[in-house]
């Protein structure tokens, strides 16, 4: 239940503006699921949900994500560098670290500085390793899951 509740969220996040918790409330019960204020706060916090500027200049509920689209540019030949360069994904506090083979974290860098990554403040490359700044320690963990994704997907 909880699952398809949260999948409900973001499908109604990505549909429509939501400017607040009692809007998502209100667009849960239209669809069944008569929720608390306090549920839909605890599910706006697992699926790590951030506030940004509607179209109309109001605050409104979205999912702040790696684009993949921009990586898609040339995704065979982006996704191939990716998953053949970068060995580990971790973090601590509000850093993003990919270790990578031997001179491979320049590219890799390039690479991600070319994408749309939401939140970041800045990237810094060596040889074998990346440090991306994020804004939040929430933004560091679902950015990991994400790269974690594309590396996987890509292996």
């Amino acid at each position: 239940m909880k699952a398809k509740r949260q999948a409900l969220i973001l499908k109604i996040i990505d549909e429509k503006v939501i400017n607040t918790q009692q809007d998502l409330q209100d667009e849960l019960k239209k669809e069944g699921f008569d929720v608390t204020q306090a549920t839909v706060s605890r599910d706006i916090k697992e699926l790590a949900l951030i506030k940004t500027i509607s179209p109309a200049g109001d605050y409104m509920y979205s999912v702040p994500s790696l684009k993949r689209e921009t990586l898609k540019r040339n995704s065979r030949m982006n996704n191939g560098i990716f998953a053949n360069a970068v060995k580990s994904i971790d973090y601590s506090a509000n850093t993003v670290v990919l270790k990578c083979h031997n001179g491979m974290a320049q590219a890799v860098c390039a690479m991600l500085g070319d994408a749309t990554i939401d939140n970041v403040v800045g990237t810094l490359a060596g040889d074998d390793t990346i440090f991306i700044l994020v804004r939040t320690e929430r933004d560091a963990v679902r950015l990991v899951k994400e790269l974690n994704t594309i590396l996987t997907a890509n292996s």
